[in-house]
């Protein structure tokens, strides 16, 4: 366990943390485990359904998800495809169940043409059986594909909400971060997005660009507030191995403590609550949902209006992830695709996957079994590392072995005497400077298994 001094004297921006364990944890299965059995005893009746895309216009500098940029004419009808034969075999091993949020993200699901777009839906409706219109739905854009006709085919599609990737208004940041992008683009895509009535509009944007100022942050968040969306995530700008940036070596930029300040502090005067870090939303006003829920398999967004009939619970229900690259976890497994970041590591696993024999989607062949330990550090981290913190009662409740969290986890009683946590008697939550530290206090809660693993992955 890394001390907490050695946390306090660490950076700020040690690794983002979105989910628990990262992929870079997970290995090959021997044997396979057959989804049937791996389902058998899970919570099926309000399950997550997220389908990835792995396609781009181009590939961002920064950028470390699992896609390629401009693939061949055909890739993406095999895709689709092939999508199609794992939906077909993943539905029929998950038996009865049923869904209580639907996210589409990459990539950027909106590279594909209006015809493939409206393959994909059908995969959800006719194969999956999920119903659109009785969930909370959410898709991810770009600028650049968020075309009228797309968007106006998801509005009747009832997506609720569309998530776009801005990062910047200012063409110089956008640069530097290996984007070439033009702002009068993001302009004009979220003049459409909003033509089109969409309940829940998302922007993100990034800080830490070279040469960026905690001002000129702000000042790209003043620009986005101009279309008053409903939801901001703010992001670290993170350089990885084999991306672009982290190929050029630069180092970090110090100013990015003071930019997430900055921006924090211009959505909270401008009537946003923050949910977590990185997510901010507009404060509750009529027909605004205010509870918890998911963003594009993303734990801390609140995604739509439409409540679910069984509300999905990012720490206690299971996912199903279909297409290459996207993950699935019950309480005891998570799985996916192998993981790359590289053009020829994400080019092999995605021809993989075009090759692979229908039979094979009935199996999870690539993950990590989690025991009772990291189990109850995923659901901690989980919790923590959103504003509304843990309750201790909920966490009594799903693991009844464990009188007390406190107790069970000392390190929570290290950050309240850090000032990094209070210990509210029925939910322990994170401080302001606290939350301005998540991406170093996830880390710093992973157990010493989780850790070694993820030492031990070889970057491809």
């Amino acid at each position: 366990m890394i001390s907490l001094g050695a946390l306090l004297d660490g950076p700020v921006f040690a690794g983002y943390v979105y989910s628990y364990p990262h992929k870079t944890a997970y290995r090959q299965l021997e044997p396979p485990r057959q989804l049937r059995s791996v389902w058998s005893d899970e919570r099926r009746e309000s399950l997550f359904l997220y389908l990835h895309v792995p396609f781009c216009e181009y590939r961002c500098g920064f950028c470390n998800l699992f896609t390629r940029a401009t693939p061949p004419e055909q890739m993406a009808s095999d895709y689709l495809i092939q999508l199609q034969r794992e939906a077909e075999a993943v539905r029929d091993e998950l038996g009865d169940c049923s869904f209580g949020q639907l996210a589409i993200g990459g990539g950027t699901p909106t590279f594909l043409t209006d015809k493939e777009l409206t393959q994909l839906l059908a995969i959800v409706t006719d194969t999956m059986g999920a119903d659109p219109t009785a969930m909370p739905v959410g898709v991810e854009c770009s600028p650049a594909t968020a075309t009228a006709s797309k968007l106006q085919l998801l509005r009747e599609w009832s997506v609720d909400r569309i998530s776009i990737g801005v990062q910047s208004f200012d063409d110089s940041e956008s640069a530097s971060m290996g984007r070439p992008q033009d702002h009068r683009e993001s302009m004009a895509a979220l003049d459409r997005i909003s033509e089109e009535g969409f309940a829940i509009r998302n922007i993100d944007l990034i800080y830490g660009a070279a040469g960026q100022t905690p001002r000129g942050f702000a000042r790209s968040i003043e620009t986005a507030l101009r279309w008053s969306p409903e939801e901001l995530y703010l992001y670290p700008l993170y350089v990885r191995p084999l991306t672009g940036l982290g190929r050029r070596g630069d180092s970090w930029d110090d100013e990015r403590l003071q930019c997430y300040r900055a921006g924090r502090d211009t959505l909270l005067s401008a009537g946003y609550e923050q949910v977590s870090m990185r997510m901010f939303r507009r404060i509750a006003g009529p027909g605004l949902a205010s509870g918890d829920g998911a963003q594009l398999g993303h734990p801390e967004a609140n995604s739509s209006r439409r409540t679910p009939s069984s509300e999905y619970v990012c720490q206690r229900d299971g996912m199903v992830g279909l297409g290459c690259g996207a993950r699935s976890y019950t309480r005891r497994l998570h799985y996916s695709t192998e993981y790359a970041v590289g053009r020829s590591g994400v080019h092999e696993i995605l021809s993989a996957y075009l090759a692979r024999p229908a039979h094979e989607f009935r199996s999870a062949r690539h993950g990590i079994a989690l025991g009772e330990e990291d189990q109850q550090r995923r659901y901690l981290i989980m919790s923590l590392l959103q504003a509304e913190g843990l309750s201790l009662a909920e966490f009594s409740s799903r693991f009844p072995d464990v009188i007390d969290a406190r107790a069970a986890f000392p390190e929570l009683g290290e950050l309240e005497s850090a000032g990094f946590a209070v210990d509210e008697g029925d939910r322990f939550r994170l401080t302001p400077a606290g939350l301005e530290r998540s991406d170093a206090i996830g880390p710093w809660l992973y157990s010493a298994h989780i850790r070694s693993l993820m030492e031990q992955y070889t970057c491809r």
